[in-house]
């Protein structure tokens, strides 16, 4: 619902197909649908039309969902049916034996390795004490990193044997930590703590584990009795109450460690350790200290041949062997030996480990960290001790030599052959796994430089310019150094600068050329200070980097170099990332070529490889947030206060508007030279006519409705729609004319339509284009068609709807795109120069660097301070700088106006700042606009129907504002690496949230100790952090002068105006909650809190003590390497599900799977929506256990990588619960819903659209098992909701009408029920006319309910005529049936079941392969709605809402 297709790969802008993400029952009517229509061709040369997969079979179309991999030539023409039989390899059986148990079968796959094997077994019950051994098929030892298919003779029902193996000392720390692992596995205090990828779920504490066991529920009659469907209080609708404990409810097995499932009270190195020389030389190689739970003290050693007991005490080395001394290979035997206890506890530890879904216990591959915790009991840790000693250098599991050379690491795997889908799969996977390390090293890094745990590399300057070497990564302080940003705002600049930096890697990485490297990038706020956390370029330590820097500048421009190489490896870059090559004035005076930005560094390291880095300006500036002397925006940008002056000049635009704004003008391009094509040929066929006669060349588009023209998108980025960059028509009116005297005539008899065509909708061509499309001469014969392409390019409504035929639209599209490409093709000699002509038009129009084909790339040294061009580039650069404004334009007037749209008709549904801030990027809107946005929603007419948005977009600002200021009241606490008092943090932060939420007037900050103050007091004359201040100056302040510098924060930043002093009053004015906010800012600023209730209101008592703040964590942004094939599979198969095709559809999302799986592993965000897609997709085709088991998959993993009460993580629950339902499980589904709803009330509240659907799931469920009442609560919550957001007329508040309606019935208060039902029937009636099946169904509905009400009547008349002797008839009260609560539940949750006969499915052919070939012709989905009255939904059992 919220993020569609998650981050979609930059370097593929094919991948931007709106392949509605069906999971989330968008609507899918004509106007949503939008395929690739006329997209910019794509990095790879071929056009976008490629990924949309139409047709019937699943695997005729298969190359086309492969990805060439954009800059990867060679990848292309290999045929895919090879590579799909590849991965599909069937698996066999072989059979293992290990000492001491039954030989049993396992599952392989040709693919897996060896070491897979090892790991099944560490996992397995009944082996999982074994670390240290080899498997043998026939004596022969396999090598681990073999895969299983070169092994000879290896075979079906093959027979390998686990042979134990001597330790060393890395395979016995090895085994320790793995035991030690066996014994925590079900101890949740790594998840709170936020180490070792370990995160939380509770899924299971809802489902007792009764999910997939529907077959011992079948029992259905006798189960009604047994649900207790009451829910908690706080979860009723109109409760008040917002309890933060329920967030993580108790798990049962938990509570089980936490006492009697102990199997050992102390496990930890022994202080004897190392082993003497003496006892090296008897295979000693470490010693264990061991207290058992029978407080038994065991000294252990472990030696080569395994673990036994010595005779050492505390105090007294004897290593001699103990008698008896219970030499074991496995320390779980030996302890099995000694303790009782332990063997009984650890046997059903393993057995109840076992049973957890697997997904609770594979670690996430970036760390999830949780924002609440329970107070968790320090218990004592061998393993986590020495890890923090060590800090897990010289310890890495599985990896010869000390540290990680992670440069290295991460390059290689760059290089790996990309050939084929193999090949490709295992460069991924590398790429994926190396960076998921680098991620997890960076940030315990970055922690250890701000703990003051690393030493710096230039320990002799002052703090704030010290960088730092650990673990061969390189760290720097979000500070501006030797005053190298004062020009562009100083540390301001500074701590924009690494994420500008990162989105530059993030794209060039994703473009993915051959020979062009770039660093790890790691970005890490922690404790109010930025880290930059990069790999190390072999050589760069040792040389200055003046004479490193053989391309780009390192002064901002003033002396400036180049180099043939890297201009040749950049040139590939420039297409797909829009980067146009310029030249620029060194300091000599001469031209420099560059095709980047002057700050983009090249370094060619001592490996001989070509690195770029220094990213900060791959994108164009944003002149919005730029002002320049003498440069003026377009009117759009000024009517709304730009530009502003930020707090940096670095601000640029984000890579999706410049994708979205390149493709606007594509479409823009392909309609102009279609127009100028057929007025050509309308010349020719008319040349007897007269200019003015009525059959004029190109008659006058009639707008075709007067509304807001319906926008084309939903989940990409490039919405077009009206509102867009507004130009008076008039204005093109008279400049035509002016231009074109014979049209002059013409524009008399059109003025009108013009007017009229004005007051509709706007235009979409900004003034400077329209003034360039008439030097141009586009304007050929008349004014009004190319009004109308202005305005409609937008729309994708037929370019010609008059007396031209529909066909003739699309043929001359055809002809611009056949023309076009083969302009693009050779030099253009066999064209016409009449052809040439209007290609070279069209190009002027729309700014095109190229006059032979559409190419628009931005120059992003246009406006740099210090940047010079020739003499000779004035006209370019003029260009450029209006191709900028242009730009600017663009994102206020076009993707803001289309977000609210968006956010008006439900397609996008932000729940919290997380999902507000991905809706906004989505569109290219950077997160400073969210003033601008929130003063939009202000002006828009519609804005109670969008309060829910304006809600979040109010919460997120002061949130943000607050974090702006936390961040420095945390910098003036402490200085980094100079030893300052720590002691008071947690006082500090819990006075910072009680002035910024309490209501208690005067927070007063708990000073440490009076020993503690005197000795800082000494410490004064240390050398300090700027601004640092007195160290105690963060207790002085208070609620008033926060809440003051939150509103002016607003103000400067965000140029938002809120009203407000206190934290009440925000509460009061804009309806937020206290918890929502304490949610959002401790997932901003890293803050874990203590769960329990706290009470915000109180006035006598502050709201935090320091005892409720248990940790501060970093918030980490990094680069997420895809996975490009398996996205390709995922996207044809939502294109063919779309088209009605489930099977193939299904069968290419399973496939998606395995390839995800393949390169991400289990856990990932994208395979949790492939699981959600496939779980609805196994639900619409009927087999509802396997949507169960796959949604349970889903929420688990959404729960893992997004977080407990991520808004994803809800909706999985909703899906779940449905699936619940009808697998017959009733009281989990109840138990589900009501945890969704608790989860959303803490989240957004109850005032949310989304929160309807949801209550009209519980509301249906209930009505399911009888309890009429609650029911009623529910529905009538969701009504009230449905006829706020989705306005009186809607569909949606007709269903609800109705669903309200059947509870009455069912309580056979049949008057209250003909009501509701009477405004049911009113809407539909009104919506989609009587003859509707709808409103017949209704209208039927309606003459049932009056009978009844007229036959309770009678009856109660009878008893009051005749009393007790009355003859009463027995009146029909229905309990309804499971089948038609499910049916009324598909239909909310937007799954529609028709029945289709023969006929209707060979019209449905027909219709897709229509409209296929209409698309190849370069037509857009909307124009297809608008010309054909059939529709596809309406024939196949498919995903709608029915809004």
């Amino acid at each position: 619902m919220v993020s569609k297709t998650d981050d979609i790969p930059a370097s593929v802008p094919k991948c931007k197909v709106n392949t509605l993400d069906l999971a989330e029952g968008e609507t899918l009517d004509g106007k949503e649908t939008t395929k690739a229509s006329l997209k910019d061709p794509c990095v790879c040369g071929h056009s976008a039309d490629t990924s949309v997969m139409n047709g019937g079979g699943a695997h005729n179309h298969l190359e086309e969902s492969k990805q060439d991999g954009a800059g990867d030539t060679d990848g292309g023409e290999d045929s895919n049916e090879q590579e799909v039989i590849v991965i599909q390899d069937t698996g066999f059986t072989v059979k293992i034996q290990a000492p001491g148990t039954e030989p049993f079968d396992l599952q392989v796959s040709p693919q897996e390795m060896v070491q897979e094997i090892h790991q099944v077994l560490m996992d397995r019950e009944d082996t999982c004490h074994r670390t240290c051994f080899s498997l043998q098929l026939d004596g022969n030892v396999l090598d681990n990193f073999a895969e299983l298919k070169s092994i000879e003779g290896l075979q079906e029902g093959s027979l390998l044997k686990v042979v134990e193996e001597p330790y060393t000392v890395r395979e016995a720390r090895i085994h320790v930590r793995h035991i030690r692992d066996l014994l925590k596995s079900l101890d949740p205090s790594d998840a709170y703590n936020g180490v070792d990828c370990n995160s939380l779920s509770f899924l299971s504490v809802f489902t007792d584990g009764d999910l997939g066991d529907s077959g011992k529920r079948k029992k259905k009659g006798s189960e009604l009795e047994q649900i207790d469907c009451t829910p908690p209080e706080h979860i009723l609708p109109g409760s008040k109450e917002r309890p933060l404990v329920p967030l993580q409810p108790q798990n049962k097995d938990w509570k089980v460690i936490m006492t009697p499932l102990q199997c050992l009270k102390v496990l930890t190195m022994s202080g004897w350790n190392p082993p003497p020389g003496n006892r090296k030389m008897h295979g000693d190689l470490l010693y264990l200290y061991m207290v058992t739970v029978e407080e038994r003290h065991i000294s252990i050693t472990a030696s080569t041949r395994g673990f036994y007991l010595n005779q050492s005490t505390t105090y007294t080395f004897n290593p001699k062997p103990a008698n008896p001394s219970f030499l074991s290979h496995s320390l779980v035997e030996l302890l099995s030996q000694i303790s009782p206890a332990f063997k009984k506890n650890f046997t059903s530890l393993q057995k109840k480990r076992v049973q957890r879904h697997p997904f609770e216990r594979i670690a996430t591959p970036f760390q999830v960290y949780s924002w609440t915790a329970p107070m968790v009991d320090h218990a004592m840790d061998c393993v986590r001790a020495e890890d923090a000693y060590t800090s897990r250098l010289g310890y890495e599991e599985h990896i010869p030599g000390q540290t990680r050379d992670w440069n290295e690491e991460l390059q290689t795997t760059r290089e790996l052959a990309r050939k084929n889908l193999p090949e490709r799969l295992l460069r991924e996977r590398a790429i994926f796994k190396v960076h998921s390390d680098f991620a997890a090293a960076a940030t315990r890094g970055s922690m250890a430089v701000i703990d003051g745990n690393v030493m710096a590399i230039n320990p002799g300057e002052e703090t704030r310019m010290q960088m730092f070497i650990w673990n061969n990564i390189f760290f720097s302080l979000g500070f501006d150094v030797r005053d190298h940003y004062r020009e562009l705002g100083g540390d301001a600049a500074a701590h924009a600068a690494p994420t500008n930096d990162l989105n530059g890697v993030r794209a060039y990485g994703a473009v993915d050329v051959e020979g062009l490297y770039t660093l790890g990038t790691v970005v890490v706020d922690y404790r109010g200070y930025r880290v930059t956390a990069q790999s190390i370029i072999p050589g760069i330590l040792e040389r200055e980097q003046e004479q490193s820097v053989i391309y780009g500048s390192i002064d901002f421009g003033k002396t400036v170099v180049s180099h043939g190489k890297y201009l040749d490896l950049l040139e590939k870059t420039s297409r797909p990332l829009k980067v146009q090559k310029h030249n620029v004035l060194n300091e000599k005076d001469e031209a420099v070529e560059l095709c980047s930005s002057v700050e983009c560094k090249g370094i060619i390291g001592n490996d001989g490889r070509h690195y770029i880095l220094d990213l900060l300006r791959t994108f164009p500036p944003d002149l919005n947030f730029l002002p320049v002397e003498g440069e003026q925006l377009l009117p759009e940008c000024l009517k709304q206060g730009f530009p502003r002056q930020h707090r940096h000049r670095l601000a640029c635009l984000r890579q999706e508007l410049i994708e979205a704004f390149v493709e606007h003008r594509y479409l823009l391009f392909m309609k102009m030279a279609a127009l100028q094509l057929m007025q050509q040929k309308a010349h020719k066929d008319s040349k007897m006519a007269a200019l003015t006669e009525t059959g004029s060349p190109a008659p006058v588009a009639n707008p075709p409705c007067t509304e807001a023209p319906e926008s084309s998108g939903t989940s990409t980025e490039t919405i077009t729609h009206g509102n867009s960059d507004t130009v008076p028509l008039a204005a093109q009116t008279k400049a035509s004319s002016d231009a074109h005297p014979a049209a002059a005539t013409e524009d008399s008899m059109n003025a009108d339509a013009v007017k009229a065509q004005q007051t509709t909708e706007t235009g979409s061509l900004t003034a400077a284009t329209t003034a360039r499309a008439v030097d141009a001469g586009v304007v050929t014969a008349t004014n009004g068609p190319l009004a109308h392409v202005a305005t409609e390019s937008q729309n994708g409504e037929c370019l010609l709807e008059g007396k031209a035929d529909v066909e003739d639209g699309i043929s001359g599209l055809a002809q611009a795109k056949q023309l076009a490409e083969s302009l693009a093709a050779d030099d253009g000699s066999g064209i016409d120069p009449k052809s040439r002509e209007v290609v070279l038009n069209a190009c002027k129009a729309v700014g095109s660097i190229s006059n032979t084909s559409f190419d628009i790339r931005f120059n992003p040294d246009i406006f740099s301070p210090g940047v010079r061009f020739p003499e000779d580039s004035v006209d370019d650069i003029q260009k450029q700088k209006q191709l900028l404004k242009d730009a600017a334009a663009f994102l206020v007037s076009c993707q803001i106006p289309s977000l609210i749209k968006d956010c008006l008709d439900h397609s996008a549904l932000p729940m919290d700042g997380a999902t507000l801030t991905e809706a906004l990027h989505q569109r290219g809107i950077n997160v400073r606009y969210l003033g601008n946005v929130l003063e939009f929603v202000n002006k828009t007419p519609a804005k109670a129907q969008l309060e829910h948005f304006y809600r979040i977009g109010i919460s997120e600002l002061i949130t943000r504002c607050a974090k702006h200021i936390f961040k420095t009241y945390l910098q003036t606490m402490y200085s980094v690496s100079q030893g300052v008092e720590l002691s008071a943090l947690s006082a500090a932060v819990s006075h910072f949230l009680n002035c910024f939420l309490s209501s208690f007037p005067d927070a007063v900050a708990h000073l440490p100790a009076d020993e503690l103050v005197s000795r800082r007091k000494n410490r004064k004359r240390r050398n300090r952090v700027p601004g640092g201040g007195d160290n105690t100056a963060w207790a002085s302040l208070t609620p008033s002068e926060l809440w003051k510098n939150i509103v002016s924060e607003a103000q400067s930043y965000y140029h938002f105006t809120l009203h407000c002093e206190s934290a009440d009053q925000v509460v009061e004015e804009y309806g937020l909650q206290k918890i929502t906010l304490l949610r959002e800012i401790s997932i901003k600023a890293g803050i874990q809190i203590l769960i329990k209730e706290y009470n915000f209101d109180s006035r006598h008592k502050p709201t935090f003590t320091e005892e409720d703040i248990l940790n501060i964590f970093p918030v980490v942004k990094h680069v997420n390497p895809k996975a490009s094939d398996a996205f390709h599979f995922f996207q044809s198969g939502q294109a063919k599900v779309q088209q009605g095709f489930l099977k193939e559809g299904c069968e290419l999302i399973n496939e998606a799977l395995n390839l995800f799986n393949n390169v991400y592993g289990a856990m990932h965000v994208e395979i949790c929506a492939c699981l959600r897609l496939l779980a609805r997709l196994n639900y619409i085709m009927g087999d509802h256990p396997e949507a169960l088991s796959n949604q349970q998959k889903a929420v688990l993993m959404s729960e893992r990588v997004l977080g407990i009460e991520h808004p994803n993580t809800i909706q999985e629950y909703m899906h779940l619960a449905l699936y619940c339902f009808a697998n017959g499980q009733l009281s989990t589904a109840l138990k589900l819903l009501y945890r969704a709803r608790y989860l959303m009330l803490l989240v957004c509240g109850e005032d949310h659209p989304e929160m309807a659907l949801l209550d009209s799931n519980i509301g249906l469920v209930l009505h399911g098992v009888m309890e009429y009442d609650l029911s009623l609560r529910f529905l009538e919550n969701a009504l009230a909701i449905n006829s706020k957001y989705h306005g009186p007329r809607s569909l949606k508040l007709a269903l609800s009408h109705h669903l309200v309606a059947r509870v009455y019935e069912s309580k056979a208060e049949f008057r209250s029920a003909l009501q509701h039902e009477k405004e049911g029937y009113t809407i539909y009636k009104n919506q989609v006319g009587e003859a509707h099946e709808k409103t017949k169904e209704s209208s039927e509905y309606l003459k049932y309910l009056t009978q009844q009400a007229v036959a309770l009547q009678r009856t109660m008349n009878e008893i009051y005529k005749n009393g007790s002797n009355a003859s009463i008839m027995p009146l029909k009260f229905t309990a309804p049936s499971m089948a038609s609560v499910l049916e009324q539940l598909n239909i909310i949750n937007g799954i529609i079941f028709i029945p289709l006969s023969q006929k209707d499915l060979e019209n449905l052919k027909a219709e897709v392969q229509r409209r296929q070939q209409l698309q190849e012709s370069g037509k857009s989905m909307e124009e297809l709605s608008e010309d054909s009255p059939l529709q596809l939904e309406d024939k196949i059992p498919m995903d709608i809402n029915i809004d």
